[in-house]
């Protein structure tokens, strides 16, 4: 639990303003309220204009797999509330936008599909029983500990195998005369779910329809295949059914690609009815959050949800108890070894709190609006994955030894999710240095969030201007603080 105790900062027109400063450092600090700031040799300046607003936030969270599930039911009781707590309890990181895999996913212990039996045109047979013992339990234990709630999106890996061309989980196309059955497949799913006590807020229509080089669950759509099938099947599916107010959203892969679906998407009134919005992965480059990307799908559907479903550090086992290695550069993703000659640049060796730091507010400077981590929870190997596809997630478990790590990248997710709530508004936050990077949004409370990211080796003062006031701080080198103020 963070104990909040407030101070107050003399501002420059005699007014008074109460300023909290919570830090995650290299140095130790792990979302630590600061109370004395020491100062430094160099001043940087914010700009913090709230009367130029940008999008609205939709919010900030990690992934249900189950992996995560299956681990927390392997932890002692205290332990698994422990966890839950940290990531939706008031004290937490109060998590407020999610997802979850609909059937199996490449963090699942096996393949499996609601749709066991070939050729069930009607899906009579459908069934989530897989996902009760520990999927489902993780979902409605994490609701009852949110005061406020928190929004799922939903996503399927691979549509049920007998509908595809290849029969198979993993590749694969939907054969046309299925079209209608995998729209009910959704449905069937909104409606199993609902009675679990689940609301599901929104669906993408595949996890990355250009595949994953086929070695885990996967469906390939091309922009114009998903685009006809949500505008003639999902979409008038789930409105017929009375699930019209469950957002869909397309794409869902990397964020080099967006341009080719946005246009497709939106191509005309007609084929982006049904779409709420354009979801979005990172795992492009190691160390570019495309911006000119983000802008271009801003533009093409300004009124649409741009939203970052999925992102890790992957290809890797995580590191157990050892903080440091989260802020050096050790870090290696898949395109380390695999991506093509002319992308390898793309991919060199990173420092994953940079990474998460550098993307979120990268992000929210170019128009996204909700940002999900993957796995909440993974093991000491970065699993548990059927295709032993190992990643890390910001908490890593010991079931063995019933231990759990808070990583930095679990502080990193909160200096967000915690302080930069639902319905905030992202305004215009400039600050004059090329490497250290910030952001802010004006709460529904009227709460300013400042993020700071500072990579650099050096300590800097801060000196943050806003409505004809003025603050000072600082910033220890290699840290990311959030700057709360209150008027």
């Amino acid at each position: 639990m963070v104990l909040i105790s407030v101070f107050f900062i003399q501002c420059s027109n005699e007014e008074k303003m109460i300023m909290n400063v919570y830090e995650t450092s290299e140095s130790g600090n792990a979302l630590t309220l600061i109370k004395a700031f020491q100062t430094a040799d160099q001043t940087l300046t914010i700009q913090v204009d709230p009367e130029k607003q940008f999008q609205k936030i939709t919010g900030f969270g990690g992934s249900f797999t189950e992996a995560s599930a299956f681990l927390l039911n392997k932890l002692s009781p205290a332990n698994r509330k422990k966890v839950l707590d940290a990531y939706f309890s008031e004290e937490g990181a109060r998590y407020s936008l999610t997802r979850t895999h609909i059937a199996s996913c490449d963090f699942s212990l096996n393949n499996y599909t609601y749709a066991k039996v070939e050729n069930d045109l009607d899906l009579k047979h459908f069934t989530i029983q897989d996902d009760k013992a520990d999927l489902i339990t993780m979902i409605l234990e994490a609701q009852k500990i949110s005061k406020d709630g928190f929004k799922i999106i939903a996503s399927p890996w691979t549509a049920p195998p007998w509908m595809k061309d290849n029969k198979s989980y993993v590749g694969g196309t939907l054969l046309p005369q299925f079209n209608n059955v995998f729209a009910l497949y959704f449905s069937k799913y909104l409606t199993a779910y609902k009675k679990e006590g689940i609301d599901i807020w929104g669906v993408t229509v595949i996890n990355e329809p250009h595949g994953n080089g086929n070695n885990w669950e996967s469906t390939l759509f091309s922009p114009k295949e998903m685009t006809d099938f949500v505008q003639d099947h999902l979409g008038p599916k789930l409105e017929k059914d009375g699930w019209g107010e469950v957002k869909i959203f397309g794409y869902d892969q990397n964020r080099a690609g967006l341009k080719e679906w946005v246009d497709e998407m939106y191509r005309d009134e007609k084929s982006s009815n049904y779409f709420a919005g354009t979801a979005i992965h990172w795992y492009e480059s190691t160390y570019d959050y495309f911006p000119e990307a983000l802008q271009y799908a801003h533009k093409k559907a300004p009124q649409k949800y741009l939203i970052e479903t999925e992102g890790c550090v992957d290809s890797e086992v995580p590191k157990w108890k050892d903080d440091k290695w989260y802020w050096q550069k050790e870090a290696t993703d898949w395109g380390w070894d695999w991506a093509s000659e002319k992308d390898k640049h793309l991919h060199p060796k990173y420092a994953p709190v940079n990474r998460y730091a550098t993307d979120i507010i990268g992000c929210l400077n170019n128009y996204v609006d909700g940002w999900i981590d993957w796995n909440m929870v993974l093991d000491t190997q970065g699993g548990p994955n059927w295709f032993k596809n190992w990643c890390v997630a910001p908490v890593i478990v010991s079931p063995e030894k019933d231990e759990v790590y808070f990583t930095p990248l679990y502080y990193v997710m909160a200096h967000f999710s915690k302080f930069m709530r639902p319905g905030a508004v992202k305004i215009a936050c400039e600050i004059n240095h090329k490497e250290v990077m910030a952001t802010a949004v004006k709460n529904l409370d009227g709460s300013i969030a400042i993020v700071v990211f500072n990579p650099t080796e050096e300590k800097y003062n801060i000196t943050i201007n806003l409505n004809k006031q003025t603050q000072t701080l600082s910033i220890d080198s290699k840290a990311l603080q959030t700057i709360v103020l209150n008027q």
